[in-house]
């Protein structure tokens, strides 16, 4: 499968303004491009990359005052694949769990394990471990939140989106990733593209959060707003929730004018 992805986003400074942007193909996904995505920006300005902690690939700019519109566009290989489903998957015991997924286990800005702890032991703590209650958590967060792009907030965090039963995508896997985490399994937020290939269009493209977690000695993904594995995700960045991976952060005012997001499936190449 072929799929053409990319973005435009426009914004307005009133002064120069620098940017730390998390809008790369994830290294994973590197080899599968067909076309190169450059982070392109008009009018043209520096663009330094580097890989930040969590090993994604990241990008500084200075933007100047006034309008720049920052763009990618390009075609990646994708196996068309659905996600793995492996229900015999076990839970791994803390004490033998890798040192690198320790982190993924921590509350965080997001995901605030110390305020859900109790909810998720009531919730969840007599289903089977392993990918049983994962998949417990998955199906509850899909039904206790409703979406709708009015609900979102940047402040938002899996506490309030427990309380307000409502938000976007990036709500559900904030709420799933603090869950599995109480009960101790290691859980990772991501975000990439997602497009509707495979499954009925359903609305305006976005970038997309879902999440992955540590079962059976690998990561897998889960995704509590679609509740359904999908095909040709392009993984953008991983993190431990969505303040470790914004689309653009920025130092100083900068107004969001225009924001477009592409994921299509392409024809075999010839």
């Amino acid at each position: 499968m072929r799929v053409r992805a990319g973005y435009e986003i426009i914004y307005d400074c009133p002064a120069p303004t620098p940017m730390m942007l998390c809008l790369s193909v994830h290294p994973s996904r590197r080899d599968d491009l067909e076309t190169a995505d450059w982070v392109r920006t008009d009018p043209m300005v520096d663009v330094h990359q580097y890989i930040d902690r969590f090993g994604n690939i990241c990008s500084r700019i200075l933007a100047p005052p006034g309008r720049i519109a920052i763009s990618a566009d390009f075609v990646i290989r994708d196996p068309g694949q659905l996600d793995e489903v492996a229900p015999y998957a076990l839970q791994t015991a803390v004490p033998d769990l890798p040192d690198e997924t320790l982190v993924y286990l921590l509350g965080s800005r997001y995901c605030e394990t110390d305020r859900l702890s109790d909810i998720a032991w009531a919730l969840f703590g007599q289903t089977p471990q392993g990918w049983s209650r994962v998949q417990a958590v998955v199906d509850y967060v899909h039904e206790h939140i409703t979406f709708g792009y009015e609900h979102a907030r940047p402040t938002k965090g899996a506490f309030e989106a427990y309380q307000e039963r409502r938000g976007v995508c990036r709500d559900y896997a904030h709420l799933a990733i603090a869950f599995c985490r109480c009960l101790n399994i290691p859980a990772r937020y991501c975000t990439g593209y997602l497009g509707d290939i495979g499954v009925p269009v359903v609305g305006v493209m976005d970038f997309s959060a879902w999440f992955e977690v540590y079962l059976g000695g690998r990561w897998y993904i889960f995704d509590a707003r679609n509740h359904r594995p999908r095909m040709a995700r392009v993984l953008i960045a991983r993190g431990r929730d969505a303040a470790d991976v914004p689309i653009a952060h920025t130092f100083g005012q900068a107004n969001l004018v225009n924001f477009q997001v592409i994921s299509e499936e392409l024809p075999a190449a010839a």
